[in-house]
């Protein structure tokens, strides 16, 4: 069954933690990104193991091997649950990343951001993009390929990912979005129910609960969506 992950996006650590305490034991995991990480630094990954959360630390790595390797160990001796690296940074730091993770760490490719289109992809990498999938697709198999565990995508991609990388990979899918909700900066959103459906070990929900005028209704209809008891 797929399991709700909650963005920190939040500006302090302060924020943060008021925010896991306002949605108490609804809410097991959280991802942290990287202004709150940045702003607070391992504290706060610390702070929510106090309080009996996992973590998701969503820094998308992209640097040299032995960079990499030595962030990935840092983030293995957090006992954090899932960390993202480029995919785009090919297949010796691919590798690097894997060779250092150990514990209970699960390293998922972040392959095409879903903020991109076909056109803003093609902008970015000059050259024509005719499908974003097609992308996604060959960054995840290299990926998989050298022992990356899992991939970050759209829930556009994720149905051809499982029948790609085969039911063991760890498939996390962003921009999730309630049917009447705005899609934001986000370029390929999907339903909580359609990316269950297709196949997503987790569903990266964010300003569609934090950003509503009920987070608890709004947590409990994504709950509902996912076919979770809420």
């Amino acid at each position: 069954m797929a399991e709700l992950i909650l963005p920190l996006d939040q500006p302090s650590q302060r924020h943060a933690l008021a925010l896991v305490d306002d949605l108490g034991e609804r809410v097991t995991f959280y991802k942290v990104g990287l202004e709150l990480f940045t702003r607070e630094g391992p504290s706060v990954v610390r702070a929510l193991h106090g309080r009996r959360k996992r973590v998701f630390l969503d820094l998308k790595l992209h640097d040299i091997p032995n960079t990499v390797a030595g962030a990935v160990r840092a983030a293995a001796e957090l006992e954090v649950d899932l960390l993202t690296v480029h995919a785009g940074g090919g297949r010796a730091m691919l590798e690097a990343a894997a060779e250092a993770s150990s514990g209970a760490l699960r390293l998922l490719a972040v392959t095409v951001l879903t903020s991109f289109s076909d056109e803003g992809l093609g902008e970015a990498w000059g050259r024509t993009i005719g499908d974003v999938g097609e992308e996604v697709r060959r960054l995840a198999e290299l990926s998989n390929e050298v022992g990356i565990d899992g991939v970050v995508s759209s829930a556009h991609e994720v149905a051809s990912l499982r029948r790609v990388l085969g039911p063991s990979a760890v498939l996390v899918t962003p921009g999730i979005r309630l049917p009447d909700g705005d899609a934001h900066d986000q370029a390929r959103v999907a339903t909580p129910d359609a990316a269950v459906r297709d196949g997503a070990d987790y569903l990266v929900v964010g300003r569609a609960i934090t950003g509503a005028r009920d987070p608890q209704a709004a947590l409990s209809r994504v709950l509902e969506m996912m076919d979770v008891d809420s």
